[in-house]
């Protein structure tokens, strides 16, 4: 029996069986940031002074979480037909929403943990800014892509994050509201958000890094 026998369940058709217990775990990430995000707005909609749907969809916690959730579904229904083959696309789209969900994760425990950021229910808090982020980066080191992906091209996972910057800033004097305070020029001016948007840059691009480069790690442990 070869190696590859031993790791089959049965009636899998060929498909291995931790391929099909990674693709549950995906499934079940998706469904619990699904769940989070979809509680957490019923709760601003309908708190004493309600939340606008603009404005809770506008934060990036939101946004990054559901592109988690997105490509961890899209992702589990890949492996499941393919029996753990990833396409070349889909290698890029997996580090890109690892790029975001780390933002997400690192910029709230440096910047915005004791700052009312629209999630006052503290398992959501906690689901949003703490596991999705570490299960996300968890989940590229241990599938990591079989083709190494060079930091140039991965730069343009930083267009996102610079339309978010864009959009934000035009918004906030529209609706009156920005979603973090080093957003909004009020208090300090334009010179203090442009100085923390450049930081926050700096560092969104040293994860760029940090992802692609993880691809010139030995090999997937996950297979």
């Amino acid at each position: 029996m070869t190696a590859e026998q031993l790791v089959r369940g049965p009636g899998t058709a060929g498909t291995a069986t931790p391929v099909r217990v990674h693709a549950a775990l995906r499934l079940l990430m998706a469904a619990l940031i699904t769940v989070t995000v979809i509680v957490q707005l019923v709760e601003a909609l309908t708190r004493t002074v309600p939340a606008t749907a603009g404005n809770f969809f506008s934060y990036f916690t939101i946004q990054s979480n559901i592109i988690v959730a997105v490509v961890f579904a899209i992702a589990a229904v890949i492996q499941l037909r393919r029996g753990g083959r990833e396409p070349l696309w889909l290698d890029r789209v997996r580090g890109a929403a690892t790029v975001y969900i780390s933002i997400t994760g690192v910029v709230y425990a440096l910047l915005l943990s004791n700052i009312d950021v629209n999630t006052p229910l503290p398992w959501a808090n906690v689901v949003l800014h703490y596991i999705v982020p570490i299960v996300t980066v968890i989940d590229w080191l241990l599938d990591l892509p079989e083709r190494t992906i060079e930091f140039r091209p991965a730069l343009v996972w930083l267009a996102y994050p610079i339309v978010y910057l864009a959009y934000s800033l035009i918004r906030g004097p529209i609706a009156d509201w920005y979603p973090y305070p080093f957003l909004n020029p009020e208090p300090h001016g334009y010179g203090y958000v442009a100085v923390m948007s450049i930081c926050v840059a700096i560092a969104a691009t040293i994860f760029v890094a940090v992802v692609a480069g993880a691809t010139r790690l030995p090999g997937r442990i996950l297979r």
